[in-house]
């Protein structure tokens, strides 16, 4: 193997490029990426960073020194716009032609937009560091905030600018914070908490548009003719792979870069984080779009390229915190699982769930419950392995 090009400075593409050094490759390993910042994590803009206790360089993935004993050739500001995948090269937007003998793409996700918002002030996608200053600047000059997206990261938005001090509301189709996530009653567990915080929850119900005077938004318009007065807005209404770069590539997209079991797009390319749409073996078809996955699908691409022929087989997991609620999640739930409390209540807000469908154990939730979690966590291991 003489040289790796990661496309992607993300946490996939940093985690790729530190792998594959920790594992003794001693080539030439280019990090491409879009973005002029320094490789930097992304949880932590819809806690920390938008509510003021970390400075935006904290969030930094590696420091410069740790960057330069990579040895690692760092191309930022210049996204990949096309990929010859025979001959493994990528053309990026200034015209560099960059070749090598193993591809990994790590490009990540792009937030969806609502129709025309483009042209008005005060609206909001977070997925950028300066999307989260951005927005942080604007919510502290804002009273009424209203978050389209009741999914992890509007859920997230909307406890951390009430934390804030702001009237927030969080709209969206689902009828609880995170339904899709969590399943139905932890989900209706965490829409409680949200209206006991102070948030104001218009869900079960579509987003029409929004509402602007001068050019500024001034509220979000539902499906019924209500509008919801808002001083900013934040639009979290889920992602979409970034893949239009690989448009002619030869590379099959279809709601990510489809791989194979061991993240292998095709020869000598692969993907990691979240859009790989990889070939797991005890779920199907998946793709997932978590910290917790990024690095650990990295760290399997990393071995692949350097000859191993290892397949991804995780438990998904991911964790949110809202207010004082810590939740953690193992497997794939969903809305119609057969669920059962087996440590604590949902009443007390401590309680371990353990998700079954078709009588095969699919998932754990935990909430405020780390160790016991982390025990559930292990059957739902063997089981899964067995």
């Amino acid at each position: 193997m003489g040289a790796v090009l990661v496309v992607g400075a993300s946490a996939a593409g940093v985690t790729t490029a530190d792998a594959l050094r920790r594992k003794g490759f001693d080539g030439a390993v280019t990090l491409l990426g879009a973005e002029q910042h320094l490789p930097y994590d992304r949880p932590p803009l819809s806690k920390q960073v938008l509510a003021g206790q970390w400075e935006p360089e904290r969030t930094r993935l590696r420091s410069p020194e740790a960057l330069a004993e990579l040895d690692v050739e760092l191309l930022l500001g210049d996204p990949a716009v096309a990929l010859d995948a025979a001959a493994r090269t990528v053309r990026t937007a200034s015209g560099r032609e960059l070749r090598a003998d193993a591809i990994v793409v790590t490009t990540g996700v792009q937030p969806r937009r609502l129709p025309g918002q483009e042209p008005l002030a005060g609206v909001h996608v977070l997925r950028t560091l300066d999307d989260g200053t951005a927005l942080r600047a604007d919510l502290l000059s804002a009273e009424r905030l209203v978050v389209v997206g009741e999914g992890v990261l509007g859920s997230e938005i909307a406890a951390t600018a009430r934390g804030m001090g702001l009237d927030v509301t969080l709209t969206g189709p689902l009828d609880a914070p995170m339904a899709a996530q969590l399943g139905s009653a932890a989900a209706a567990a965490l829409g409680r908490l949200h209206v006991d915080e102070g948030v104001r929850l218009r869900l079960g119900v579509a987003v029409d548009g929004l509402v602007a005077e001068a050019g500024e938004v001034s509220g979000v318009r539902l499906a019924t003719g209500e509008v919801l007065p808002a001083d900013v807005v934040v639009v979290a209404i889920g992602a979409d792979p970034v893949t239009g770069w690989l448009e002619g590539s030869g590379l099959e997209v279809e709601r990510g870069l489809v791989c194979d079991s061991r993240c292998r797009a095709a020869e000598g390319v692969y993907a990691a984080g979240d859009v790989a749409r990889w070939q797991h073996p005890d779920f199907g078809a998946l793709r997932l779009e978590n910290r917790t996955n990024a690095g650990e699908q990295a760290m399997t691409v990393a071995d692949n390229v350097l000859g191993a022929d290892r397949a991804h087989r995780p438990v998904p997991y991911f964790w949110t915190d809202q207010f004082d609620a810590k939740i953690h999640v193992h497997g794939v739930l969903s809305p119609d699982d057969e669920v059962t409390v087996v440590e604590g209540d949902r009443a007390s807000r401590r309680f371990v769930e353990l998700h079954h469908r078709d009588d095969r154990p699919v998932g754990v939730l935990g909430w405020n419950m780390p160790k016991q979690t982390r025990q559930h966590r292990k059957a739902l291991v063997q089981a899964l392995t067995a």
